[in-house]
């Protein structure tokens, strides 16, 4: 990498770094606890007693498993109306975030409920802005701090124990092929609903890659370089929780405490990254995901090790905590960071998670990334990653490529 553009990049970061340092990141009030959705509405009437009218956001898949149905209950109940957008797409787009707008203003509502995984999220942040921000166009809201108004107040009922979008600054929003994100405080959730009940009926497949997208959120914030003692405890405190009940998540999806387990540690992590930022982990599966609409869990799973491989010795030190955090053992960091990295490994593996994309199968469909992907895809994330995260090593246009051929599989 150019040593100018590094220099500059590295200033950018600690810039960056300085100013969270004095926003008012707040963390979202919680309402927790197995049964908890039929407490929502006089959660709703003790923290903001002038909603009378709601806009739930969710999805198709979501509706028909019946989820919503105690939420809606409770409402009907308490006499609270409430409008439903269940357009929701994996990877949210701007079509979406129009359609879910023009039914939030055309049924004068007054707050947003998010239910789902980072998708539904993504999407009623993406409403809050517009109605922040009605006349700018949502690309004209891409990158950090544009936002600068107030939104709706905002509660998130994660159905996933994996995104952390219900403590976080970020939206992602596809639009096209690309996908971007919108970042900013105001987009913090202002509540956090976490029924463990909600995730029990989960796929194997959505506890794996969710739970890993979780510990993808805390791994970064602990080896990146913009980090402090309020974020390493969170970090490392859903790292552990996250080694101790992801297997068991994923073998007995009805274990609740293991559950709500997962949903903290998801909650924790998010938590911890929202103040320190992601990193390249991120940038390559952000981009694979626009281009191929992989699930963004599946995505980061495969991409982590890779990643933190290449950070080689720049991440040793730190990587070598998260060993000592976890119970693993080695001769010195090195060793150590390596046998962390090797429980990724083993991780996928054991949820069957692959090591690399090309000839994985989606459903019907099977991956193939080719070197003109490659190119699009480095474009993409040299975007997204640089000037703004502030990872332990960072990557020019050469080392992503190198990277996105590596989780391909194509070398």
């Amino acid at each position: 990498m150019n040593i100018a553009y590094k220099a500059f990049a590295r200033t950018y970061q600690k810039i960056m770094w300085v100013a969270t340092l004095a926003m008012r990141f707040r963390i979202p009030k919680t309402l927790d606890g197995e049964g908890c959705l039929e407490k929502v509405p006089d959660f709703i009437k003790e923290n903001e007693p002038h909603v009378k009218k709601v806009l739930v956001v969710t999805d198709k898949v979501l509706m028909g498993t019946g989820l919503l149905n105690p939420l809606f209950a409770s409402f009907e109940q308490a006499g609270l109306e409430y409008a439903l957008y269940d357009g929701v797409v994996p990877n949210p787009t701007v079509q979406n975030i129009e359609e879910a707008t023009n039914i939030y203003k055309e049924n004068g509502c007054q707050a947003l409920f998010a239910f789902g995984g980072g998708s539904s999220m993504d999407c009623a942040k993406g409403v809050g802005v517009r109605i922040a921000r009605p006349n700018t166009p949502l690309r004209k809201m891409r990158g950090v701090m544009k936002v600068n108004k107030k939104i709706p107040p905002l509660f998130a009922i994660p159905t996933t124990a994996g995104t952390g979008s219900e403590t976080t600054v970020a939206a992602i929003i596809s639009d096209g092929n690309y996908k971007y994100s919108v970042m900013d405080p105001v987009l913090i959730p202002k509540y956090a609903i976490l029924d463990p009940l909600v995730t029990v009926g989960l796929p194997k497949h959505v506890t794996s890659t969710t739970g890993m997208d979780a510990l993808s959120h805390a791994v970064e914030a602990f080896v990146g370089i913009n980090h402090n003692k309020l974020t390493d405890d969170y970090a490392i405190r859903a790292i552990q929780s996250i080694f101790v009940n992801l297997k068991k998540a994923y073998d007995n999806g009805k274990d609740i405490e293991v559950r709500k387990n997962m949903q903290i540690a998801a909650y924790e992590a998010g938590i911890s990254f929202t103040r320190t930022n992601v990193g390249d982990i991120h940038a390559i599966a952000h981009a694979l995901g626009g281009q191929f609409h992989l699930p963004h869990g599946l995505a980061i799973a495969v991409t982590m090790p890779h990643v933190l491989r290449y950070y080689g010795e720049t991440a040793y030190a730190r990587l070598a905590v998260l060993a000592d955090a976890v119970g693993l053992t080695g001769n010195n960091e090195e060793e150590k960071a390596k046998a962390f990295i090797a429980a990724i490994d083993e991780l996928n593996a054991y949820m069957g998670i692959p090591a690399t994309l090309n000839g994985y199968k989606l459903g019907e469909r099977e991956i193939k990334i080719a070197e003109e992907d490659v190119a699009v895809m480095t474009g993409n994330a040299v975007k997204e990653a640089n000037p703004l995260y502030p990872v332990p090593k960072m990557m020019d246009v050469e080392n992503f490529a190198e990277l996105f051929r590596t989780v391909a599989g194509m070398k």
